[in-house]
């Protein structure tokens, strides 16, 4: 990036964080706060996450019309963005409560007043790899002096978390004041226990993939690598795996959402793996798999509620953890074996049965994800008043 580029950006980011937006939400919260006012806001998805999903669909049976509002951060142009942003500050400025699921420069940049509560649900579960002021000084994100003079976790009035194990970490990422972060759970994984939703799951996957009745599942679910605007995903080898387990299994696999270029699969292997990202959501795919194979993505939290076996594929384990870094030892952490090649994995599925140590898995879940239990929602509102 060139030195004028930079220099226009940095002003941009000033006038915009420290002067327009302050004005414009100061403007607007002169208005009487609406205690009928509810909010979503996706800061960057064009569709109602499934974080939101059970906390709208609650409100909505409550009597609540709440909106949503979508900024679109890296989906649209920067004066696009700005508008939706004023537009979204003049819409919270009235507003009794507001729910985000993100870290915010938007919220964060204003003088929230008192009357408004805006509530973290957070996307991810348990505390795995170093997100906000935890990642200052390892060079990956932005440093804590411009976290500082940009904060993205003011104005919080509660943040929800899994665990009482995990509040340690997000106080050292967010900076929050005591009390502001609270085990209530994690309103999405009250699916998990819900059979109507575990059944229609089931459904869903065989009417996208219907070699997969009378089959088990193994899922393969990398995070990304790289950044959000050019994220890239490891693969499996399919080859492998088809010579290997497809008398028994068959491969379902979901990349993560910021990787735009998805590998594709070769029409040989049609029948033994399909990619079903975008066709059946992270949560639908935890339920109807039997294993799972991830690397560092915190789906691992979710999946240990089903106690079934996990296995951790890294190998780039030494450049990720200097680049992003951990909350926990990555070895101790995980409640599966760690392979960094992919024939011992196919010879691990093959002694399963053996080899799986549930008692490792269902420690971890209780550690980790005792706050979730089916009726993180309820507790959620009701400790906003909802």
């Amino acid at each position: 990036m060139s030195f004028i580029r930079k220099t226009v950006k940095k002003a941009a980011r000033f006038f915009s964080l420290k002067l327009i937006l302050p004005l414009v939400y100061a403007k607007a919260a002169k208005n009487k706060v609406r205690e009928d006012k509810i909010i979503f806001l996706e800061i960057s998805a064009d569709h109602l996450t499934d974080s939101f999903q059970l906390l709208h669909e609650r409100l909505l049976q409550k009597g609540y019309q709440p909106q949503i509002i979508y900024l679109g951060e890296g989906r649209v142009n920067g004066v696009q963005y700005l508008k939706n942003c004023i537009q979204m500050l003049e819409q919270i400025a009235d507003a009794r409560v507001v729910f985000i699921n993100e870290a915010s420069n938007i919220t964060s940049c204003v003088k929230l007043r008192p009357e408004t509560k805006l509530v973290q649900t957070w996307h991810g579960c348990g505390a795995f790899k170093r997100f906000g002021f935890s990642t200052a000084e390892l060079g990956w994100g932005i440093t804590g002096k411009e976290m500082e003079r940009y904060p993205y976790y003011r104005n919080q009035s509660l943040v929800s978390v899994s665990a009482p194990e995990v509040i340690w970490a997000y106080q050292d990422a967010m900076h929050q004041p005591e009390g502001i972060i609270r085990p209530l759970g994690v309103s999405r994984t009250d699916v998990f226990f819900d059979e109507q939703y575990l059944a229609e799951a089931y459904e869903k996957l065989y009417a996208c993939f219907p070699q997969a009745r009378g089959k088990k599942v193994l899922l393969y679910a990398p995070t990304f690598r790289g950044t959000q605007t050019n994220a890239t995903t490891p693969q499996l080898d399919i080859g492998l795996f088809r010579q290997s387990l497809s008398k028994d299994y068959v491969l379902v696999i979901n990349y993560h959402p910021f990787v735009r270029e998805l590998p594709q699969i070769a029409t040989e292997y049609a029948g033994v793996a399909k990619d079903l990202t975008g066709q059946m959501s992270i949560q639908q795919l935890l339920c109807v798999s039997d294993i799972c194979i991830s690397d560092y993505s915190s789906l691992v939290f979710e999946y240990a509620l089903f106690e079934r076996p996990m296995i951790f594929y890294a190998p780039d384990l030494a450049d990720y953890f200097d680049q992003r870094g951990f909350y926990y030892d990555y070895e101790t952490l995980t409640p599966g074996p760690i392979f960094t090649e992919q024939a011992p994995i196919i010879a691990y599925i093959n002694q399963i049965e053996e080899r799986y140590q549930k008692e490792e898995v269902t420690r971890f879940k209780e550690r980790f994800m005792s706050a979730c239990d089916g009726h993180s929602t309820e507790r959620i509102l009701e400790a906003v008043g909802l």
